[in-house]
């Protein structure tokens, strides 16, 4: 017969949940260590010496806002901040594209469809410098094939990567064709996720094509279209590999296209400015945060 009464119960319990409790903060100690050195204490150093002025050997003094203020009065960060802005927007077109050719993709009875896919997705696994040198001379002013293109209906292509505005729209591009492998990897999933009774209960009750695509595939994709619109903006704030592979430091117009990432790299690399560096990578953090809870808010507004 057993003799537990309840009081020895909870001890026992106590005792398990005491025990149980140290085994998950052992395992995930590797983890929030790694974080803690990678990545919170760069922060706060990042943070601290954007209110600090260094001089080329080093050597930093408190200089209050000073780096702050100097990016208010400089005229480079707004330009930096609006071709990155201009840059974000011409990427994101990728989103629509890769929706429709992910819809293309997933019809019934298309053959060859894997293969379809791993061409679609060779562009996210090439790396960035190979596709800048491919995009190099296919926006080359002389003997590119773009302008070889424009050519034939009668128009003289500029000089891409020389000029000012042009420079910036070659960069998108080459991010729009870049982005579009992984955008059409996550829309074509979402798709498949979508159960085929709906679209047979919409044709019966005489839905066209396009009213089911608008009805039933926009929404349902909704959480596969928010991911890539996140990734895409977060990616795009980032830019920096791309625009200094495409351009090169050489450049005459990279000073008018330059993002706000390459900003800081210039200051903190070339012009030996960590104080004013800082500040711009504190900026460029507080910026993608706000976009993405801006996003997130929005996206619940909406499902609500």
């Amino acid at each position: 017969m057993s003799t537990t009464t309840p009081n020895t119960t909870r001890r026992r319990r106590a005792r398990l949940t005491g025990r149980d409790g140290f085994w998950p903060w052992l395992f995930i100690a590797p983890l929030g260590i790694g974080i803690t050195i990678f990545y919170l204490w760069p922060i706060v150093q990042t943070i601290a010496m954007s209110f600090q002025s260094f001089g080329p050997f080093g050597g930093g003094e408190f200089a209050g806002v000073d780096n702050y203020l100097a990016i208010l009065e400089d005229g480079r960060f707004p330009r930096a901040l609006l071709n990155t802005v201009g840059y974000t927007l011409i990427v994101l077109c990728s989103i629509p594209l890769s929706l429709f050719f992910a819809a293309l993709m997933n019809r019934p009875g298309l053959r060859f469809v894997t293969v379809f896919r791993v061409f679609y997705f060779l562009p996210y696994l090439a790396m960035p410098t190979a596709i800048s040198f491919i995009f190099r001379l296919l926006f080359n002013g002389d003997f590119g094939l773009v302008n070889w293109a424009l050519s034939l209906v009668g128009i003289q292509g500029p000089y891409w990567l020389s000029t000012e505005w042009f420079a910036l729209v070659a960069v998108g591009v080459m991010g729009l064709w870049s982005a579009m492998g992984f955008n059409v990897l996550i829309l074509s999933a979402g798709l498949q996720a979508i159960p085929a009774d709906y679209y047979e209960a919409a044709s019966l009750d005489g839905a066209s094509k396009t009213r089911q695509f608008w009805s039933i595939t926009v929404p349902l994709i909704g959480p596969s279209i928010f991911l890539v619109l996140i990734m895409g903006v977060i990616t795009s704030f980032q830019m920096f590999d791309q625009l200094f592979a495409l351009l090169g430091t050489s450049n005459p117009v990279m000073s008018k296209t330059q993002s706000i990432v390459y900003l800081f790299y210039d200051q903190a690399f070339i012009q030996h400015d960590r104080g004013y560096a800082a500040a711009v990578a504190l900026i460029i953090m507080l910026i993608i945060g706000a976009l993405t809870l801006f996003q997130f808010s929005t996206r619940k507004r909406m499902s609500s």
